[in-house]
């Protein structure tokens, strides 16, 4: 909260400052800060398709959801934090896999960049992906290996599934809708209300919100300035450089392997998040590139500090 009082005494309106001086001046009772609602944008533009705000019902359904991102600050501040170390490699992948970078924000929107997410619906990782979708597009899930949880590996599984839904829709945004209500539910729903696109829909509360959330995020993310936010480089988790180690056997410990690397366990399973037990079987005899973090990298005296996105950042 502190923090976002700061950036309200940059930001605010001079006329909203001297209100909030007179409303406390003299008070025996506290009054609370004045706030400020975001403007909404009469159109953005979201993975090269412009979409326009103009209409009463999208704009306000993007204010709700700019708003709600704007205020719940920790929630917001930990997505920058945790996009500064992942958004690198992933971009690269959004590029190789020909899937616009806007994307990103999709990551951000499902599991607020946490590698760890598990939901409900039990999907799991930065994608969200289901146990049945993420075999599907070439990833394993088992009781030792989860690959839903490596972000890389599940970024380009997702990448496929967007490409698939693209060569289906031909309209980015309704893609977007689509990861989160499945193509063939979306489809049905294209179809028997006779439209042509997710903006025109009536859906389950969750799926309408869904996009405008991803477009909400984008704005923020990409103006943090603008709506109050104000970081600096140390405050950002950075991005930690690895060597790779083939293993193509059984592993009795990963306890003792981390320990024979210099590590602990606990630095291998954040290193390598697909690892889900102490020990791998391997009875296939598959190749498991396990990631060694960079001891330097692992410590803040020791390392240099850096920006995704210098527009995230004041210094």
């Amino acid at each position: 909260m502190a923090a976002l009082l700061m950036a309200w005494t940059i930001t605010a309106p001079a006329q909203l400052k001297r209100e909030y001086s007179k409303a406390n001046s003299g008070s025996s009772s506290p009054v609370f800060s004045v706030t400020a609602s975001p403007d909404i944008p009469m159109s953005v533009t979201f993975a090269g398709e412009k979409i326009s705000f103009d209409r009463l019902d999208m704009a306000e359904r993007l204010d709700r959801e700019l708003t709600g991102i704007i205020y719940g600050q920790t929630t917001t501040e930990l997505c920058f934090k945790r996009a500064n170390r992942y958004f690198p490699a992933l971009s690269r992948i959004l590029k190789d896999q020909g899937v616009p970078l806007d994307f990103l924000y999709l990551a951000v929107t499902e599991s607020s960049m946490d590698y760890n997410a598990y939901s409900s619906a039990k999907a799991a990782g930065m994608w969200q992906l289901l146990a049945g979708t993420a075999r599907d597009y070439g990833l394993e899930v088992s009781d030792e290996v989860d690959e839903r949880y490596d972000p890389e590996k599940a970024t380009v599984a997702a990448c496929k599934y967007l490409k698939a839904a693209y060569k289906k829709y031909g309209h980015w945004p309704t893609v977007a809708a689509s990861y989160n209500a499945g193509i063939q539910r979306l489809t049905g729903e294209l179809s028997k209300q006779k439209v042509d696109n997710s903006f025109d829909l009536y859906l389950v509360q969750e799926t309408s919100r869904y996009v405008f959330r991803i477009i909400a995020y984008k704005l923020v993310m990409e103006s943090p300035k603008r709506y109050g936010y104000r970081l600096s480089r140390k405050h950002l988790w950075q991005p930690v450089s690895y060597t790779t180690v083939d293993v193509t056997g059984a592993v009795a410990s990963w306890v003792d392997w981390a320990k024979s690397k210099g590590l602990t366990y606990a630095q291998l399973r954040e290193a390598n998040p697909w690892i889900r037990s102490t020990k791998l079987t391997n009875t296939a005899g598959k190749t498991y590139k396990v990631r060694v973090p960079k001891s330097s990298d692992l410590y803040r005296s020791k390392r240099t500090f850096t920006a995704y996105n210098k527009d995230w950042v004041v210094d």
